[in-house]
């Protein structure tokens, strides 16, 4: 079959592609991710190109103004090589990938490592040290065997199993075969002198490999937070328990779709699973190398990796079919998997390393959030608590030791910036703070202090809030033609708030806010709202009752609690109950690469949640759309919030 060169600009990229080739597809292979809400079916219109030479094929689509045509513009989902192309990609259809510096990883603070000393007392009480015995994933034992004789004839085997047992509560142990191979040569070659790497495979320890002499001090492990938008990882001393290091990258699988939904629908096409699969495991083990590469270790001393995500992201890591999550009942492949070989996964760790992935709830209630709760403690505590994890899903747990009730709402990519005019990921040049005075002077704060590119979610939160205010968009979301400003105009019909005037921004445009946007974030933030308020109607308590309220996630660490509550996305209660966590996700993954304990728990605390099915709530619907307001309808529900 022919094959054509493919020129990126202002990459300078080429590769050599089929003919017929997808040109969305061809840009990944390339190392170019582009904007792509839709996962490739020509509806979101953000994978925008300019074909500046070649041959090509292009699907119709309204997508593309009339301006844009004149110029080259093409979606490059719809686009298809016919032979030599030159393709220019614009700097607001880029999907900057790389990994996330140290300085913007502050902005993002993705798990409170970079918490501003200002607020380190927020994150104290939930990196909780030491609150687990100290039994990793992966231990290694440096042994000394008392060598055979006539008056002690145990087998090899025997031999090594009597000696790991000295002192320690094991009851089934096992290995493979490959070790007990080479064990006879192996004892008698390094003088009985050996380390031995246990691992624990559910209730059996397994001697995972044996090698000469004392290697018990180099034992590492990584856990890694597998999130819809970030991946993030943490390197750890296995032995000490210390975090040598942190990496957060954004999750690649972004160039196939925005939401699990798309990607899931992705992964039922042909090879879409395998491409979904590596680029999430592509990424990982490139985190591993670094870390690998900047600490001078030996891969074949990362022994053990925990990994916690969503229920769609865990299965797409493992490379399974995540096809029957998005059909009726729901039902996921599995919630609770047990160690495996990290070879198994394609991680490329020691070839024998164990792999935990953290047990879900449900479909749509995953090992993030069980993680999550073993992080804050929810599953150790008499108080009745409540965590909201607010991404593409709105995933929320309440209650305390005793029980725990959860769901899952589809807010939908709104607050990651997807489907919004001006949106954008939390990365640098997005406007994260906005303040307003009553002259409608518009103060901002970006991700890495650049020229505004566009809004993220935390940002929109703090704009509804002083619009609201400020009286330029009413309850119902329409922003007033009464005031006069130059920031307030009409375009297609409909008004817009211009934020950034272009000659401000680092972009080719004004960044503005529409009525369209302002609908979209609604129905974004009453998803979340009306959610907490049905789980709290369904057992039969209200939210006024909480002693804690723990808000989770990237988003929530930039969250500007006093906005959340003004346009409805948090229940009116006092302040000083809802505390920021972070990517507790993360904390938790790290806590069971380090404790067997921690591992038990988290799966007794997945057990103990009852997962509730918002579509089978009559009253979640009339929750919804009574919160299709600012910040509702029942104003009762938010008695602090005065607007003008």
């Amino acid at each position: 079959m022919d094959k054509f060169k493919l020129t990126f600009k202002p990459d300078d990229k080429q590769i050599k592609v089929k003919k017929g080739e997808n040109l969305l597809h061809a840009a990944v292979q390339a190392g170019i991710y582009i904007h792509s809400s839709c996962g490739g079916d020509g509806v979101c219109g953000r994978c925008k190109v300019i074909i500046k030479d070649g041959d090509f094929r292009t699907e119709p689509t309204g997508r593309i103004s009339k301006g844009e045509k004149e110029k080259g513009y093409v979606l490059a989902c719809l686009t298809s090589i016919q032979g030599n192309l030159t393709v220019e990609i614009p700097p607001e259809s880029r999907l900057d990938l790389e990994e996330i510096p140290e300085e913007e990883a502050k902005f993002l603070r993705l798990k409170g490592l970079f918490t501003p000393p200002e607020e380190v007392e927020l994150a104290k009480p939930h990196l909780r040290e030491n609150v687990f015995e100290h039994s990793p994933l992966a231990t290694k034992l440096y042994l000394k065997l008392p060598r055979p004789d006539f008056d002690d004839k145990v087998s090899d085997l025997e031999r090594l199993y009597r000696e790991i047992r000295k002192g320690r509560k094991i009851s089934i142990m096992q290995t493979g075969l490959v070790n007990i191979k080479r064990l006879g040569s192996l004892l008698r070659e390094s003088g009985w002198k050996i380390t031995a790497t246990l691992g624990k495979r559910n209730e059996t320890t397994e001697v995972v490999i044996v090698e000469p002499g004392d290697t018990s001090k180099k034992n590492y492990g990584v856990a890694f937070d597998i999130g819809t938008t970030t991946i993030t990882s943490q390197l750890v001393d296995l032995n000490s328990k210390k975090i040598l290091g942190t990496k957060a990258t954004y999750n690649k699988q972004a160039a196939f779709g925005d939401d699990v939904i798309t990607r899931i629908i992705f992964a039922a096409e042909g090879g879409g699973l395998e491409r979904l699969h590596h680029a999430v495991i592509d990424t990982m083990n490139s985190m591993i190398k670094d870390f690998v590469s900047e600490h001078k270790l030996n891969l074949n001393d990362i022994n053990g990796v925990t990994c916690a995500g969503n229920t769609t992201m865990t299965h797409l890591l493992l490379r399974v079919n995540p096809v029957h999550i998005r059909r009726e009942p729901y039902i996921s492949t599995a919630n609770f998997v047990p160690v495996i070989r990290a070879a198994e996964a394609g991680v490329k760790v020691s070839p024998r390393g164990l792999l935990y992935c953290v047990p879900g709830v449900s479909t749509y209630v995953g090992g993030d959030i069980t993680a999550g709760v073993l992080a804050c403690g929810i599953n150790e505590t008499d108080k009745l608590t409540l965590l909201v994890d607010v991404g593409t899903n709105g995933e929320i747990v309440a209650g305390n030791k005793e029980w725990m009730v959860s769901c899952s709402a589809s807010a939908g990519p709104a607050f990651e910036g997807s489907g919004l005019s001006c949106g954008m990921r939390a990365q640098k040049g997005a406007i994260q703070v906005v303040d307003m005075d009553s002259d409608l002077n518009v103060k901002l704060e970006t991700i890495g202090g650049l020229k505004p590119r566009g809004i993220c979610g935390s940002g929109y939160v703090d704009l509804l809030a002083r619009l609201f205010k400020n009286g330029i968009i009413a309850r119902d979301g329409k922003i007033s033609a009464k005031v006069r400003s130059p920031r307030i105009r009409k375009a297609g019909g409909k008004y817009e708030f211009v934020v950034v005037f272009k000659k401000d921004a680092d972009a080719d445009r004004d960044i503005v806010i529409t009525e369209e946007d302002i609908e979209n974030l609604k129905r974004s933030k009453g998803a979340v709202y009306s959610a907490i308020a049905t789980l709290f109607k369904k057992i039969g308590l209200e939210p006024k009752e909480l002693k804690k309220a723990y808000i989770a996630g990237g988003f929530g660490t930039s969250l500007n609690i006093e906005n959340a509550i003004t346009i409805g996305l948090l229940p009116d209660l006092d302040r000083k109950i809802y505390k920021f966590v972070g990517n507790t996700a993360i904390v938790g993954a790290h806590q069971i690469l380090l404790s067997y304990e921690a591992m038990k728990k988290a799966e007794e605390a997945a057990k103990k949640i009852t997962y509730i099915e918002l579509s089978a709530e009559s009253k979640y619907m009339d929750e919804y759309v009574s919160s299709l307001f600012f910040p509702h309808t029942d104003s009762t529900r938010f008695p602090s919030v005065n607007v003008k």
